[in-house]
């Protein structure tokens, strides 16, 4: 084993987008709150094309500004997606302990510990598997949300949060599928005398916000398409929550979501296909998701706090090295 002089703390690595940097900060600070830090490495060529795999050269990979990693490794490495899982194996071999969340699509031993999605095929001594993903959402959280984003507190109940993701090759939904389920969503809530609050995300269509501006202009709330509409009140969206509307293509919104106590519906689940079908399936059997014409009657739910469980594993395994 390389000797390096060690530093403190847990280093989150991933590629910059944003569902592999969620996934990988959330672990890093539910592990340690203070001292963890995130980088979003950079990748020289050929090395974007190789990773995991370590070839020659490989200390190379992500230039100088991984370099002091690699000269004084973090207790723990934490990566999520390809790229980082080179970035891993490196530190591992720099004295770090190294945990890697997605397959890697290597043997799992050359980590010390991978965590995957429970409809992963993966398994293995040292395979941690979760409902959904990992994210940051717990009641600190929440409570943040509804701090950044007080004036929530004035729409009316039932507050709806309508988080809109984008159609994939696995949930193939289409935009005459949202109208049917913003009609529906529409009639419901203003029955009520109630709010929608709505998002898009950065795989929503483009047209999808001026349609949902356009749909949802004359229902109390508010719609964020972007920086333009100002600051992200995501947080502030599940915080304020009573009830949630989920599109079903994202496993990180659809864990997100039923991280909060809201009865939560995911539209277009029947469109689901493939490994994440199974994901649905699930939650609806834990009773944490509810079908549409429930939304409304169901009690507050028993929040899915997966992060919290497997950092406590990850402590459980790796306690001397952390």
């Amino acid at each position: 084993m390389y000797e390096a002089k060690r530093s403190v703390g847990v280093l989150a690595l991933h590629d910059g987008r944003a569902g592999n940097a969620r996934q990988a900060e959330a672990l890093a600070r539910a592990l340690d709150p203070a001292g963890w830090r995130s980088m979003a490495l950079q990748p020289q060529a050929p090395w974007r094309w190789l990773a995991p795999r370590r070839w020659p050269g490989a200390d190379q990979a992500f230039g100088t500004a991984f370099a002091p990693a690699l000269v004084q490794p973090p207790r723990l490495a934490i990566g999520c997606g390809r790229q980082a899982s080179l970035a891993t194996r490196l530190l591992r071999s720099r004295g770090a302990a190294a945990v890697q969340i997605l397959d890697p699509r290597l043997d799992s031993r050359l980590w010390d510990l991978v965590v995957v999605p429970a409809h992963d095929r993966l398994r293995g001594d040292n395979v941690l598997t979760l409902l959904g993903s990992l994210n940051p959402v717990d009641d600190a959280w929440l409570a943040q949300g509804r701090t950044a984003f007080p004036a929530f507190v004035q729409w009316p109940t039932p507050r709806v949060a309508l988080l809109i993701g984008g159609p994939t090759a696995r949930t193939p939904w289409t935009t005459q599928a949202l109208q049917g389920l913003c009609r529906s969503l529409i009639e419901r809530v203003s029955a009520l005398g109630g709010s929608v609050l709505a998002t898009t995300s950065r795989r929503t269509p483009a047209g999808i916000g001026a349609f949902l501006h356009e749909r949802l202009r004359d229902v109390p709330g508010l719609l964020w398409r972007g920086d333009a509409d100002g600051a992200n009140p995501y947080a502030g969206l599940l915080g304020w929550a009573d009830r949630i509307v989920c599109t079903a293509d994202s496993s990180n919104l659809l864990s997100e979501a039923c991280a909060t106590t809201a009865p939560v519906t995911a539209a277009f689940d029947e469109l689901v296909g493939g490994r994440l079908q199974r994901l649905p399936q699930v939650l609806r059997e834990r009773g944490r998701l509810v079908g549409w014409d429930d939304l409304f009657d169901a009690p507050p739910a028993t929040p899915l706090r997966e992060t919290a469980r497997i950092a406590a594993q990850v402590r459980e395994r790796l306690g001397a090295e952390l």
